[in-house]
């Protein structure tokens, strides 16, 4: 009598983060990225998830950060560099520019984390050899199905002889990174919507527009490995927070809706870097939105120049 083999049940689709090697972080619970795939010539998908609290990217008035899909964006750039393009572990990447702009009814924070789906073109890649050198990418960013923001960024990477000539006389990343100053004393809470100390990026000047940048090395999330000068991720956070400063939300909240950033030059440990802003005009449709121009100087050069779309969270 022949029975009935019984058929193997279907195992669950399992889902893990990328290897934190590849997104160049040192803590796993900071890796954000949990797949990729090609999709055609230069083109991916890349698969994140966004938590529904974070220690430095928080949620303000039932939206997510931003920021924390600048950070996805990073994550991504650096995740293809190596996956898609076979740039080495130990090479250096750094922005040169970049560009997003969000719709703000997508960051709603709902009952469970936040699935992302970032489709991804890359261009104007030049090699040097079989490695890129510099490249362009290109992301739209979809959360169930609807659109929740677009970006650029472009980016060098730089192997390890040609960064240390880019970083002559500066020494090994460790010693630098152990020899940064301790940083001032901040801004106010207030000021910048921040309610604990080691998040504020500001510290005050006699000029109501013109602040220090505080680097605070031992910021577990800026910060969460040693570093030769002060990461994008921090720069980006003072222009948030210079807009803040310069008209304080009536909630306590801001939301950057767009940033258009040029990185200029590399931000050092060893001499002040000071953040002037200035207003470049309020959208006379509604007064709650305002653009601002911010400068990032140090050593009597610009190293980043931004334009950014701000928001009070109390009109989304």
């Amino acid at each position: 009598m022949l029975t009935k083999t019984k058929e193997p049940q279907a195992r669950p689709a399992l889902t893990t983060t990328v290897a934190r090697e590849y997104v160049h972080r040192a803590a796993l619970s900071e890796v954000f990225l949990t797949g990729w795939n090609k999709e055609g010539h230069d083109r991916f998908r890349v698969t994140a998830q966004w938590p529904r609290s974070h220690s430095f990217y928080i949620p303000e008035h039932g939206l997510h950060d931003p920021l924390l899909l600048c950070e996805t964006i990073r994550q991504t750039s650096t995740l293809l560099a190596h996956v898609g393009y076979h740039v080495p572990f130990g090479h250096s990447l750094s922005w040169s520019r970049l560009q997003f702009a969000v719709n703000p009814q997508a960051l709603r924070v709902e009952d469970t984390p936040a699935d992302i789906e970032l489709h991804v073109t890359c261009s104007d890649i030049r090699y040097n050899r079989t490695v890129p050198v510099t490249m362009s990418m290109h992301m739209e960013a979809v959360r169930r199905g609807s659109l929740l923001a677009m970006a650029s960024v472009r980016f060098g990477s730089h192997s390890p002889a040609v960064y240390q000539r880019l970083r002559t006389g500066r020494g090994e990343a460790g010693e630098i990174f152990a020899r940064a100053p301790q940083p001032p004393e901040p801004v106010s809470r207030a000021a910048v919507g921040r309610l604990r100390k080691q998040d504020i990026v500001l510290a005050p000047t006699s000029d109501r527009l013109r602040w220090q940048l505080r680097v605070d090395t031992s910021h577990p999330v800026l910060f969460d490995h040693a570093l030769d000068h002060v990461p994008g991720m921090l720069l980006l956070e003072s222009v948030r927070q210079a807009g803040h400063a310069m008209q304080p939300s009536k909630t306590g909240a801001v939301l950057p809706t767009s940033m258009d950033v040029s990185f200029h030059r590399y931000v050092e440990f060893d001499e002040p870097c000071w953040i002037e802003s200035e207003s470049a005009g309020t959208d006379l449709s509604n007064s709650s939105r305002q653009t601002i121009r911010v400068n990032a100087l140090q050593g009597g050069s610009i190293a980043l120049s931004a334009s950014a779309e701000l928001a009070d969270v109390s009109s989304l």
